[in-house]
């Protein structure tokens, strides 16, 4: 139970300011308290607001609402809440600053095709103080992050239940795709001996290696297979995956165009399959870059200006062939990739540092950076390749998580909110309390 004094000191934020007349005093009641939340108040005031607020906007949306007793409580229970994320995020450290705030109303006034001066000026319009909605915002951003972070870690998606999900969705989506297939078959005799088969087998492995070296497929079978196809390259057209032999079907499923599967031993030899086309199945490529990378980061003994004259140095001596850039970032970068000679291996750019991933987005292969700033320090990057991978996997596994995750955090977030009213003092007062 809440100690005596703290709720009368509480209370006392139910202001009765005296003014004093001439003849007599007049108390003026300015404010009271509607409900105290731990160390914390929900103001009469704030109560009013909301339910004007509220009011206002379902009368310019032609919207009925319940009674105003029904609603009272409701904007209780709203501002209740905001009151105890309030105080958990700064229990938490969390803030919203005021340049993160107008960002996020410019966002806001953007998805209503305004600028934020005509946004700032439609929410006075409505009859509501800019500056109050303002901090409204920054409220539910807290509250946002609070619950975020509060309930995230109480969600559990396993391996398993985003397998059971992306094969319920493959099922869906399996008969829409179409695959065009290439074959090569490798005979042997009906009664081959182990000999046969070693040596089918041997040609077999021949050719795949061939095929993985980028030998034209349609060239080789024509030379090689002893399909029926074998005159027109081995093509079989386009097949969905449940026209196609099981053994097919089982290793072609979901993989990527320019996929070679085989060898694969059947009753007439073994066959090499290669997947020339796909059709019906929505595809994603990212690009992924690999650099290197020199870092040095300013301190005390070492301004700004003199790591970037140092690597502006090392740059020098790269391009002037009296050093490669491995060595030197072996010699003088920092961090954990120094031993690798700065290789930061394949990476989607966007994972890097803003200030990296833009200066990595003007490169052509091969090619240097001079030094740069980064919130890590100073840097020169060399761009050792770029390549597009097929991320459809990738995304079909983090769609299935965010899925399973969404399902959960609902009813997961009920329960902690529930829990954390639980554990709080609260206590509402009546409108007509004094």
């Amino acid at each position: 139970m809440m100690n005596k004094t703290i709720k009368a000191l509480l209370l006392t934020s139910s202001l009765l300011v005296t003014a004093i007349a001439p003849v007599q005093a007049k108390e003026e009641l300015l404010d009271r308290v509607a409900a105290i939340v731990n160390s914390g108040v929900v103001l009469e005031s704030e109560v009013e607001d909301l339910l004007d607020n509220i009011k206002r906007q379902a009368k310019k949306n032609n919207q009925a609402l319940p009674s105003d007793k029904a609603l009272r409580i409701q904007v209780m229970d709203k501002l209740i809440n905001d009151s105890l994320m309030g105080q958990i995020g700064q229990r938490m450290g969390i803030q919203v600053s005021d340049a993160q705030l107008d960002q996020t109303i410019s966002n806001m006034a953007q998805q209503d095709n305004l600028t934020l001066a005509q946004y700032r000026q439609q929410v006075i319009a409505d009859g509501s103080s800019y500056e109050k909605y303002r901090e409204n915002v920054r409220m539910e951003l807290i509250s946002g992050e609070v619950s975020r972070n509060s309930v995230q870690r109480r969600i559990f998606v396993s391996p398993q239940e985003i397998a059971n999900l992306l094969t319920v969705m493959k099922e869906q989506s399996t008969n829409d795709v179409e695959y065009h297939l290439g074959h090569i078959l490798i005979e042997f005799p009906a009664d081959a001996t182990q000999e046969d088969l070693a040596a089918a087998k041997t040609r077999a492995n021949k050719v795949v290696e061939m095929l993985n070296d980028g030998s034209d497929f349609a060239k080789i079978a024509i030379t090689s297979s002893g399909d029926a196809n074998a005159l027109k390259g081995g093509d079989l057209g386009w097949k969905n995956i449940n026209e196609m032999p099981t053994l097919f079907s089982e290793l072609i499923n979901d993989k990527p165009k320019d996929t070679i599967v085989g060898p694969i031993r059947t009753g007439l030899g073994y066959s090499i399959v290669k997947i020339l086309d796909i059709r019906g199945r929505k595809v994603v490529e990212v690009e992924e870059v690999r650099a290197r990378h020199i870092l040095i980061s300013p301190s005390i003994i070492l301004s700004d200006e003199k790591a970037q004259s140092l690597l502006q140095g090392y740059l020098n001596q790269v391009e002037a062939g009296e050093a490669t850039f491995e060595e030197l970032a072996k010699k003088h970068s920092e961090g954990p990739t120094s031993v690798r000679g700065g290789d930061l291996g394949w990476a989607d750019p966007k994972s890097y540092d803003p200030a990296f991933r833009d200066a990595l987005a003007t490169m052509k292969k091969g090619e240097l950076h001079k030094p740069f700033r980064s919130s890590f320090g100073w840097h020169i990057i060399q761009l050792t390749d770029r390549r597009m991978i097929d991320a459809t996997s990738q995304m079909n596994e983090n769609r299935a998580h965010q899925m399973l995750f969404n399902r959960k955090y609902g009813l997961e977030s009920a329960r902690w909110l529930k829990e954390t009213r639980d554990e709080a003092y609260i206590e509402i007062f009546e409108k007509d309390a004094k």
